[in-house]
């Protein structure tokens, strides 16, 4: 396999998994003081992790949660969020613009806020009310926060049993789904690493991470133009623009709205032949229990579309990691 690191992607992991009783102990201190509000908070791609959290949380419990871009929450505001609420967020570099601003705003109005941040001398490290300073996972980190949540509510009974069996398998089983996938990832790779656009469709806990990809990969990272659509709203508008050379892949999952994305891939064939289907049913979680794997479709699916940007990079010569102008300009 090219450009995979096994031991990295373990070690990483399972180190994200460690750090759960740090969050436990946030999100404990958080319910016994009480709580009217869990906002989940980013911008670009931290918001569509936001997006992931929120749709699980709707799925499982009655939990009052709302998702905030940072950017229209420092124009509009939100006059929901009180001294009472907490804001989760999430930022590599934690210096994000506009992630510094609003959390100047939660500060003043006296917001909980748990933060994960990889850099410990951050504007947004040091700003936060708690925070965690651990690197990658950013959607396990807010699934961790998220789980805490609905446990400590009684709405998330299996939370022990769940995480047992993370704990012991989880890091191997991604790493089998990253093996299992590469073959496909070259032949897709190879088909689509030009295309002059293509269209990514997800639903549920898959829609975030579609937006994720379409957007903060595909576009920031590779320069190829898509358009992301959640699949309930294919049928209202991007339908019309498919014909039989668009080029349009549907990443499902194993949620509750995994039926919205069925329906897409019922219908694609229809009328297209340049469609893809990629589908966490597909690939064991040798030690996860059937019940589970809908709160883990999104990890799956992720494993198979970094095989996909490992092998366009390559293909491309175009490292990832080069920007015309995000953080190369003022703007």
């Amino acid at each position: 396999m090219i450009k995979y690191d096994k031991q990295h992607e373990l070690d990483s992991v399972r180190g994200a998994l460690a750090i759960r009783g740090e969050i436990e102990a946030m999100v404990d201190e958080v319910c016994e003081r009480g709580f009217d509000l869990v906002c989940y908070m980013g911008i670009g791609g931290t918001w569509a992790s936001a997006l992931q959290a929120e749709s699980h949380i709707k799925e499982l419990s009655d939990l009052p949660v709302v998702v905030e871009n940072a950017a229209e929450f420092n124009t509009l505001g939100n006059k929901r969020l009180t001294d009472k609420s907490v804001v989760v967020f999430s930022s590599v570099s934690g210096n994000t613009a506009e992630m510094v601003v609003a959390l100047d705003a939660l500060n003043e109005r006296g917001v909980t806020t748990i933060g994960f941040v990889d850099d410990e001398d951050s504007p947004l490290a040091k700003g936060a009310t708690h925070c965690i300073v651990y690197p990658e996972n950013e959607q396990l980190k807010f699934f961790m926060v998220a789980d805490r949540f609905m446990r400590n509510a009684g709405q998330f009974p299996q939370y022990d049993a769940y995480y047992a069996e993370l704990d012991a398998h989880l890091a191997d089983a991604l790493v089998s789904v990253a093996e299992a996938s590469d073959e496909f990832a070259q032949r897709f790779a190879e088909e689509h690493h030009d295309d002059d656009i293509h269209y990514f469709v997800g639903a549920g806990e898959q829609y975030g991470s579609t937006y994720s990809y379409a957007m903060c990969y595909w576009e920031e990272q590779h320069w190829i133009r898509t358009k992301s659509i959640h699949a309930a709203e294919f049928f209202h508008g991007m339908l019309e623009v498919v014909d039989r050379d668009t080029n349009v892949t549907v990443i499902m999952g194993e949620d509750a709205e995994r039926p919205l994305a069925e329906r897409v891939a019922r219908f694609l064939p229809k009328i297209c032949a340049r469609y893809t289907i990629i589908d966490s049913k597909d690939y064991a979680l040798e030690g996860i229990s059937p019940e589970y794997r809908g709160y883990l479709s999104h990890l799956v699916t992720h494993q198979v579309t970094n095989r996909i940007d490992a092998h366009i990079e390559r293909i491309n010569c175009h490292p990832m990691d080069i920007r015309r102008y995000y953080r190369a300009l003022d703007y």
